[in-house]
């Protein structure tokens, strides 16, 4: 029998949710809903498009702009997460639905399209080029400045490339990872090391899987905080799968400020009601052993983004609310260092602003980074960890360079003939998995090879690449298109070919 896990998460700096604020306040409804049943070449699926149609339904009916599809390939599924992340902007509501195959790879959790090639043992990179990254579309979605964001994953829990007589690519753990964070509401339709019912039994009628079917009805009903949907759908869960001699008990994670609430307004009557008495027994999640800050703490947090140069690592930190100090250390242990003040006041505080920069080896390994900051009265704050991973950060950190620098991805000279030079992309390949350009054509179609990525010296170009290549003598335009690391891709990027840098 098919075993699958849904969780959603909904995470943000809000200081409540986009549903109970004020019309006024409230930003547009949008959603992005996939269901992959019919896979080509590992195990094909019964429920996933099933439960994309009931989840579209129910978010048209919650006054969300749904762009929704089923049977999706690689290819298909970037050009909906490109217009699921147009359709986007400051303060909206966004949720992102997937039914189908998810596999877990050292703590990364990707999405497979219809067309994910099978992979065996030791060929994880398969996985990695040829689906989604979970996380990255989190970043994608909270980059278009989304107020709150929904994130549904239904995906099975079982190895979809496990065949009989081969060794196939086997995953991290049992299941999908974890992917809560401050300001996020995680539910798995199964606790750790359980499984999830895809459906009871063969005679199964239900048009959904066993999560989904109590999911959407708590979903639909008027009034419930997303607790409220969590805790209703975990007892109709639990039960179902106790008459089915089966251990599934679904577990969430409440990290945001508020209450969420997605039909109407918040019904406080609903909360008074009584657990069914035959799962009473569901053990509750178990407090935070980490010290409780209070919610100004909370909500100036420093975020940190990472950039990659020849020496190592520059973080930058930046907080919502003046600081006067900040010190840091990497691991569990050890000495808090102080990052220093730069010679510029900080006209908020009347005094010399704090150095936000942090320096890492370049041969810095992942680890958690945790920072102290004094606010405005001299106070200090509890360590906030920041998580570092050297490679999503590299990969991050060349992507948004290429973004912001698209205008560079290609020039033009006049040397023995017409040359194009893609030295900007060499430099910054390894956020990069595929590079497609048309030579005198809008529609890129030829593949431009790339030399592999060297992470102890990313952006230094090997002396055995070529990065130009020689031009017919009356090419007019060139296009290019950059599919990453995480399967999405660029808009495609017309350039005249013009050797006086004219495009």
């Amino acid at each position: 029998m098919l075993s699958r896990i849904m969780f959603l998460a909904a995470f943000g700096l809000a200081l409540g949710p986009a549903l109970t604020v004020s019309p006024a306040m409230a930003g547009k409804r949008v959603a992005l809903v996939i269901g992959n049943d019919s896979y080509r070449n590992v195990t094909p699926l019964r429920k996933a498009a099933n439960d994309a149609e009931r989840m579209a339904k129910t978010l048209k009916g919650l006054g969300f702009q749904v762009i929704a599809a089923t049977n999706q390939d690689r290819r298909g599924m970037s050009d909906r997460l490109t217009a699921f992340e147009r359709a986007l902007g400051p303060g909206d509501t966004a949720f992102f639905f997937f039914a189908g195959h998810g596999f877990q790879i050292r703590g990364e959790n990707y999405l497979l399209p219809t067309d994910i090639p099978l992979a065996l043992d030791g060929e994880e990179e398969k996985v990695h080029e040829n689906s989604f990254l979970a996380r990255r579309i989190m970043e994608r979605v909270r980059n278009k400045g989304a107020r709150t964001t929904i994130v549904v994953l239904d995906a099975c829990r079982n190895n979809p490339f496990e065949r009989a007589g081969t060794r196939s690519v086997r995953g991290s753990g049992g299941g999908l990872a974890a992917m809560s964070e401050e300001g996020a509401f995680v539910i798995y339709s199964a606790s750790e090391n359980q499984t999830a019912l895809d459906y009871i039994s063969d005679d199964d009628k239900d048009p959904n899987s066993v999560f989904t079917r109590f999911f959407v009805k708590e979903l639909e009903t008027p009034g419930l905080s997303l607790v409220q949907v969590a805790k209703r759908t975990q007892a109709s869960v639990t039960a179902l799968a106790r008459k089915a001699r089966h251990n599934q008990r679904p577990a969430y994670y409440d990290e945001i400020v508020g209450d969420v609430v997605l039909n109407g307004t918040l019904d406080p009557a609903k909360a008074k009601e009584t657990i069914p008495q035959q799962v009473a027994a569901v053990t509750p999640v178990q407090p935070s052993p980490l010290p409780q800050r209070s919610e100004p703490e909370q909500l100036n947090a420093p975020l940190a983004s990472f950039m990659r140069h020849n020496a190592g690592w520059s973080v930058t930190l930046s907080f919502a609310d003046p600081v006067t100090a900040i010190s840091w250390r990497f691991g569990e242990s050890g000495a808090f260092r102080e990052t220093g003040h730069l010679n510029t006041l900080d006209p908020r505080t009347r005094k010399r602003m704090p150095n936000p920069s942090i320096q890492l080896d370049a041969d810095t390994p992942e680890g958690t980074i945790y920072v102290r900051y004094a606010d405005a009265r001299g106070e200090w704050a509890e360590p906030f960890p920041i998580k570092f991973d050297p490679g999503g950060a590299l990969e991050r950190s060349q992507r948004e360079i290429l973004e912001m620098t698209s205008g560079s991805w290609l020039s033009f000279r006049q040397f023995n003939g017409l040359m194009v030079y893609y030295t900007h992309l060499v430099s910054y390949r390894c956020a990069i998995r595929e590079v497609k350009i048309g030579i005198d054509s809008t529609v890129p179609d030829q593949k431009l090879a790339m030399p592999p990525c060297d992470p102890r010296n990313p952006s230094a170009i090997p002396s055995s690449a070529q990065p130009y290549m020689k031009l017919p003598p009356n090419t007019k335009v060139m296009s290019v298109e950059l599919t990453y690391r995480d399967g999405t891709t660029s808009e495609v990027k017309t350039f005249r070919a013009d050797p006086r840098g004219n495009r």
